[in-house]
Order: C-alpha cells, then sequence, then structure tokens
C-alpha cells in the first residue's frame, strides 16, 4: 500500500464519511496505478448514480468495504483517544500498528503511521466523524471499534479522566448505549463491581437477572456479529467475549451460583 491512497482516504472520511474515505482512497489508488484493486473494493457503492456495471447490495456494502472503512475509522478517533492525555506513548502506537500488521498486513503499517502523524496535527471533531460510523457500521461493529479504542488508551498502563472522557464521547457519537460503554471499560479498567458492570447489571441484581445478563450479553457480543470485518477482528471479539464469560463466572463464584 502507497503512502497516498491512506492520507487521501483519510481526508475523504473526516469530510464525507466512511463512502468519501473510499472515494479518497479509490483516488489516492488511481493515482498510484493500482486500479484493479480500487475497483475490487470499490464493487459495491452507492446505488445513487452508480454505472449499470457496479455491483449493489441493497442496505448494506461489501465486506472489503466495510474492513476498509474501520481501518479508517479506527485510524481517525485512535488520533483522538492518543492525544488525549496531551502526550502520545510508544505503546499506544503500538497497539495501533499491532491491529494494523495482523489484519492487513505488514505493508499498511508504514502507511497507517504516517496518516497517525498527519492526524496529530490536525484537531479531529469526534462529533462530526462519530455520526457517519454510526451510520455505516452495524452496532456490533462499532462495539468492536470502541473495544479497540480502549486497548489504546490503556496501553501506557495508565488510566487518565481524559482519556475516559475522550471514550465517552466516542461511544456517544457512535451510538453506543451508556450500559454498554461502561461495560467494554470495564472489561479493562477494573474495581469491586467491573464484573457486574461488564454484563451491565449492578450488584444488587437477583441470580435470576445475573444469568438473563449473561445470556443478552454473550449474544450481543458474539464473535461472528463482526465476521465480515476480517479474522483479527473476530479474534478480538472472542477476547471480548471471554471476559465476559470471566465476569459471568465471578459473579457466580461469588455467589455460589451453579
Amino acid at each position: 500500500m502507497g503512502t497516498a491512497k491512506w492520507i487521501a482516504g483519510v481526508l475523504g472520511w473526516v469530510a464525507f464519511g466512511p463512502i468519501g474515505g473510499l472515494l479518497g482512497y479509490l483516488a489516492g489508488a488511481v493515482w498510484e496505478g493500482a486500479v484493479d484493486a480500487a475497483r475490487q473494493m470499490m464493487g459495491s457503492q452507492t446505488s445513487q448514480g452508480a454505472s449499470p456495471g457496479t455491483s449493489y447490495r441493497q442496505g448494506g456494502y461489501s465486506a472489503t468495504e466495510q474492513r476498509n472503512s474501520f481501518f479508517v475509522s479506527l485510524l481517525v478517533l485512535s488520533s483522538a483517544v492518543i492525544k488525549a492525555d496531551g502526550k502520545t506513548h510508544p505503546r499506544e502506537i503500538e497497539v495501533v500498528k499491532d491491529f494494523i500488521r495482523r489484519n492487513f498486513g505488514d505493508a499498511a503499517v508504514g502507511d497507517a503511521e504516517r496518516v497517525l502523524e498527519r492526524l496529530s496535527t490536525q484537531q479531529v471533531n469526534i462529533y462530526e466523524v462519530g455520526p457517519q460510523i454510526a451510520r455505516y457500521m452495524n452496532y456490533s461493529q462499532r462495539l468492536q471499534l470502541l473495544h479497540y479504542l480502549v486497548r489504546i488508551a490503556i496501553a501506557d498502563g495508565q488510566f487518565d479522566k481524559s482519556e475516559k472522557s475522550v471514550l465517552e464521547a466516542i461511544a456517544t457519537t457512535i451510538g453506543l448505549s451508556a450500559s454498554d460503554a461502561a461495560s467494554v471499560i470495564a472489561m479493562y479498567y477494573k474495581d469491586t463491581n467491573s464484573a457486574y458492570a461488564v454484563l451491565e447489571i449492578q450488584p444488587s441484581a437477583t441470580d435470576d437477572e445475573v444469568r438473563s445478563a449473561y445470556r443478552r450479553m454473550a449474544m450481543k457480543n458474539h464473535p461472528d456479529k463482526v465476521a465480515t470485518l476480517g479474522p483479527e477482528v473476530q479474534k478480538a471479539a472472542a477476547e471480548k467475549f471471554r471476559k465476559i464469560q470471566e465476569a459471568y463466572e465471578a459473579i457466580k463464584k461469588e455467589r455460589g451460583i451453579n
């Protein structure tokens, strides 16, 4: 991957949302001569103004588009999280690079670093970017996006109030409920009630309410719901699924539930 198309994609994303980001990527790819790859990625675009040869699915877009939209949104919002505490920690950058390397290959790492560097000098308005993500990603995918952002925030081993505020604001702008956002954060920020927060219930919940909450959370966060984003994202979703199971087991042990 060349630097130009990812920079173009980010600029397109910030200006016009996921579809704009993909169009920006296409422009950069044409510039670099990667026409075939760009055409494949753009195979399922919007029906409005589509050419007769364009493949379009009502109510959605291709798995490749979804993965690239997720990738661009991750870079834009990662920049906001990384800058939240006023400093950039190498471990935070490594979390992003590791995700890119595992999910998109080594060739994408350098490009993404340059994009993050460009974004580091710009003010990202999450209140504009967030609703665009909410429009083009399903709920499970948005939950997974927050999951990655939390991992970035805690990479330096510290919990900063400004980072938590940014994460909560992002969760709101991408259309996640307060309880879902608190659940994701509680998977990493531990306290005496974190297991209950993971299941989105209070410590006063009955045993039957605990069981119901676990079933609800397990269904909502099943890895299959983000299968279209690729194996690495699905692997991370499986990690989150395990944390839900661990929280449930901790509560069962505490209460003596069979």
